[in-house]
């Protein structure tokens, strides 16, 4: 536990802590925590990162710290992870639910992703925020030693650029289509008829530039701060991948808190997330605006890829995900909608 602890303080211990997980057994002592993101300086998640790390402070009177280490200074992903399951090197993480089911003991979380499953981030919220979710949010601290306390944060939807407009899903077929080294994208494609091809992000404007590969699936944020427009003419809409920005805390160290330092993380970080939320909504009207000026942007035909795509995700069920998990998940999120 990288957490130095000084002096005790009049705090309460003992109470259940608002984040639905069990109370903290540490005592309110001082402490330091380290809180990493793999995003930019000037990224929503960051800019919420430190937003937050400012709350707990003023929240806390001083008694916790966080040290917010932007740009992937403390690692990637990978990284740290491993450094919150050992309770080494890094305290805590904020980034996209996406990414729990990298760890093993989190897999249930991969069916979020399935394409088309979210019509916004306040849906996709609203489920996170449910029982059954909050269950499988705690089954999967106790396996993994990486908790998440708080879901709250949107993220720039998943989209689609090439160098030939796609309105409809038949006009996938043949594309070369970089996406992201994961089960959804690969399994996007391939039912569309594209040729989905794994190429690392640091290549990925090089890439396209050379004609390697003909498109991409990032967002309008993400087009425009790596000037992929200069090698895209034209870019979908599609907002077929959504994602949640996540606060992830090591579980040793969470568990020594006490439960109003661990109530106060809780409640400044569900303040943070709507800091990201609205900063996502500011860049996105402003990438929007750069690329409507720039290249052309296609309205896609959604339902004909809603429909091509139907019975593509089942096949995980069982194997990703638990048996009926997705079934379950669509009917909490038509619940939610």
């Amino acid at each position: 536990m990288t957490a130095l602890t000084l002096t005790g303080c009049g705090f309460a211990t003992g109470e259940e802590s608002a984040s639905g997980g069990e109370s903290g057994s540490g005592d309110c002592a001082e402490v330091t925590l380290r809180l990493a993101t793999i995003r930019t300086d000037d990224d929503p998640t960051t800019i919420a990162a430190q937003s937050f790390a400012d709350a707990v402070d003023e929240a806390t009177d001083g008694q916790v710290t966080v040290q917010v280490f932007p740009n992937s200074q403390l690692g990637d992903a990978n990284d740290l992870f491993a450094g919150m399951a050992s309770g080494q090197d890094v305290d805590m993480f904020y980034e996209g639910i996406s990414l729990y089911p990298t760890l093993e003991g989190a897999s249930d979380f991969a069916v979020v992703s399935v394409p088309f499953m979210w019509d916004s981030y306040e849906q996709f919220k609203a489920v996170l925020e449910t029982d059954r979710y909050q269950e499988l949010l705690d089954q999967a601290a106790e396996a993994t030693g990486v908790r998440v306390v708080a879901t709250a944060g949107d993220a720039e939807p998943r989209a689609l650029s090439a160098n030939r407009p796609i309105r409809t899903a038949d006009e996938m077929a043949g594309l070369k289509l970089r996406i992201a080294d994961a089960p959804m994208p690969q399994a996007f494609a391939t039912a569309l008829g594209a040729e989905p091809t794994v190429v690392p992000f640091s290549d990925l404007y090089l890439a396209l530039r050379q004609g390697v590969v003909d498109g991409q699936e990032n967002g309008a944020i993400t087009m425009v701060n790596q000037s992929l427009f200069e090698v895209q003419p034209y870019f979908m809409p599609t907002n077929y991948i959504r994602d949640v920005r996540s606060w992830y805390v090591s579980d040793q160290v969470w568990g020594g808190l006490c439960a109003d330092q661990q109530d106060a993380i809780v409640e400044e970080a569900n303040a943070a997330g709507d800091v990201a939320t609205e900063e996502v909504a500011t860049q996105l009207e402003e990438a929007m605006t750069a690329l409507e000026g720039s290249i052309e942007v296609v309205e896609p035909d959604v339902e004909s890829f809603r429909t091509a795509l139907e019975g593509t995700f089942e096949q995980f069920d069982g194997e990703l995900w638990q048996e009926g998990l997705l079934e379950e998940t669509r009917q909490l999120a038509e619940e939610n909608r």
